[in-house]
């Protein structure tokens, strides 16, 4: 059952149908669309494609995704438009951000579900520094891409053992 429910998976997937051309756009979309992709590193890995591949293409595509994220922020008139705010609950994320660090939320925001998502829409907004923005981004956005790979290389591999 369990082996059916992966093969499933495997191979209906939206994404996964596509191979590191899906994981790259699932990189690049869950920027700044909450849409998960473990499913599709997992996926891939049991169809054999190489982890370090797996890490360049989810990398990048994440790394791609969060600039596009920031320049929504940044040129998000639609945004302004929508988003009718008070100013009280601006300044009280503004106070949060400036008090927990800008650059820490934004390494970390790639580990919070949906919320981090929107972080760097947010750091757009309010045109935080693109170079500190750059370190930031890319530093947490490949910390987390290592950890999901070797994670899942590891999962799957005790996996197998467990099934076999």
């Amino acid at each position: 059952m369990l082996g059916d429910v992966i093969n499933a998976i495997v191979h209906d997937t939206l994404f996964i149908k596509y191979g590191l051309i899906g994981l790259f756009f699932n990189g690049m979309f869950s920027s700044f669309i909450p849409i998960p992709t473990e499913v599709t590193i997992s996926a891939l890995l049991l169809g054999g494609i190489n982890p370090v591949d797996v890490f360049l293409v989810l990398t990048i595509g994440s790394i791609i995704g969060g600039y596009i994220a920031y320049y929504i922020g940044l040129n998000g008139r639609l945004l302004k438009k929508i988003r009718k705010t008070p100013e009280k609950y601006d300044k009280k994320s503004m106070n949060m951000m400036n008090r927990f660090g800008w650059s820490t939320i934004i390494f970390f925001s790639p580990w919070i579900p949906i919320l981090g998502d929107i972080i760097s829409i947010i750091a757009g907004t309010k045109r935080y520094d693109i170079v500190k923005y750059t370190i930031a981004m890319t530093t947490g956005k490949t910390v987390k891409a290592v950890a999901v790979v070797f994670f899942s290389v590891h999962f799957l591999h005790w996996l197998s053992n467990v099934l076999h």
